[in-house]
């Protein structure tokens, strides 16, 4: 069944991503993207190890599922070629994907994603999710091997992509360009704000226990008596007691009225009730009354 089909085409969502699939329907030297034949929300993409690094040469398949809510939530990346660099059948953490919704753009796009994990490729892994730290040449033997790689959905990849110099680069817009200038992995920079955090938190902890005794004892504040006497004390415990004596007896009050408020509106509705009984009993009455003249009626008659 064609896309147009199943979706509403009125819907934001579906029609950006229609878009979306008649823009990438032709293959480029760095990637190729299409949406499933029965999911316009779940893309397979296929794209280009960035040359000159431990990838050049690669070629790195990959799934893009789409929230509902996209463009205005970020779609998650999930590579299943095996590349020493992420983690194949797991969700990726970068800052363009959904674990970062607070710094995805709507006016990016899947050609974005794919342009920013390009990029994101030959960048240092750190401890991060989804995140691996092959050696280079463990990189390039995988690199080779991907050429074999095949999908069970899209079959080999090798040929989703035009060959190195048989069309032009695509042009990145000024937005692209800014994005891929300063490419970095949002995860990893937390993680190293955190280990900087903590390396901070372990030296005051190891400060503080080098003071002396002596000097803990001189910011040590004296106890102050809270009263200068016993019969202020009492005086103040009185108070309290007083205070809450009168809380009790106010809430006591307040919870009678309302017993007996509710208790008047028990009433009301059951003097109503025995109106409406009384009422319909009546008629019933009547009525049985009719029927009985009627059929004393008909038989003096026969």
């Amino acid at each position: 069944m064609p896309l147009e089909t199943q979706y509403n085409l009125r819907s934001p969502g579906v029609k950006r991503l229609m878009r979306e699939a008649m823009e990438l329907a032709s293959p480029t030297e760095e990637y190729y993207a299409a949406p499933l034949d029965d999911n316009l929300f779940e893309w397979h993409f296929t794209v280009r190890g960035p040359p000159d690094t431990e990838f050049d040469g690669g070629y790195y398949h990959g799934r893009i599922l789409l929230p509902p809510q996209y463009p205005m939530q970020p779609p998650n990346i999930i590579l299943l070629t095996p590349n020493g660099r992420f983690e194949t059948n797991k969700k990726i953490c970068l800052s363009i994907s959904g674990y970062h919704p607070e710094s995805w753009q709507p006016s990016w796009s899947i050609r974005t994603a794919l342009l920013a994990l390009i990029a994101f490729m030959p960048t240092k892994s750190t401890a991060t999710i989804g995140a691996l730290d092959y050696t280079k040449e463990e990189r390039q033997a995988l690199a080779k091997k991907s050429k074999n790689w095949s999908c069970s959905i899209c079959g080999t990849i090798v040929d989703k992509l035009l060959e190195p110099g048989t069309s032009a680069s695509p042009i990145l817009t000024k937005e692209e360009s800014s994005i891929l200038e300063n490419v970095a992995l949002k995860a990893e920079e937390d993680q190293t704000e955190r280990n900087e955090a903590l390396q901070e938190s372990n030296l005051t902890d190891a400060s503080e226990e080098n003071k002396t005794e002596a000097t803990c004892l001189k910011k040590t504040p004296r106890a102050v008596p809270i009263f200068p006497n016993e019969n202020e004390a009492h005086k103040e415990e009185q108070n309290v007691q007083d205070s809450l004596r009168q809380r009790n007896l106010q809430n006591t009050s307040e919870v009678t009225e309302m017993q007996n408020t509710i208790t008047d509106e028990i009433l009301r509705a059951s003097i109503q009730r025995s109106k409406r009984d009384r009422f319909w009993t009546c008629v019933i009455i009547f009525l049985v009354f009719i029927i009985v003249v009627l059929i004393l009626r008909r038989m003096f008659f026969m």
